[in-house]
């Protein structure tokens, strides 16, 4: 399960699913309420998920992509060592914005 919450004007995204077909539905959901009005400031907290696939990228790139449009971002933060390799040897931790830990990401927003 996906949920957003919010540190100042960045929405974080958390949850403990698989960002894989099966559950990239319910992500894109969670995530289509946080680019809603305004400029669209997202992180996604991976410190919980425990795989990326092919789906799950395609959906970080087009989030991101999103987001940028419209003059915000969307970063990844907290990667296991899997999910990190995989955003590293994909490249898409690169286009995203990939960070340590979500404060880290959240404060690349006032940069």
């Amino acid at each position: 399960m996906f949920e957003q919450t919010r540190q100042g004007a960045v929405h974080v995204v958390t949850g403990d699913d698989p960002i894989t077909s099966s559950f990239v539905e319910k992500l894109s959901e969670t995530l289509e309420e946080c680019t809603g009005p305004g400029l669209p400031r997202v992180v996604i907290d991976l410190s919980s998920v425990p795989l990326l696939d092919s789906h799950g990228l395609e959906l970080l790139l087009s989030a991101s992509e999103n987001c940028s449009r419209r003059g915000g971002a969307l970063h990844v933060a907290g990667a296991n060592p899997l999910c990190h390799d995989i955003l590293r040897i994909t490249g898409v931790g690169e286009r995203v914005g990939e960070f340590d830990d979500v404060s880290q990401a959240v404060r690349s927003f006032l940069q």
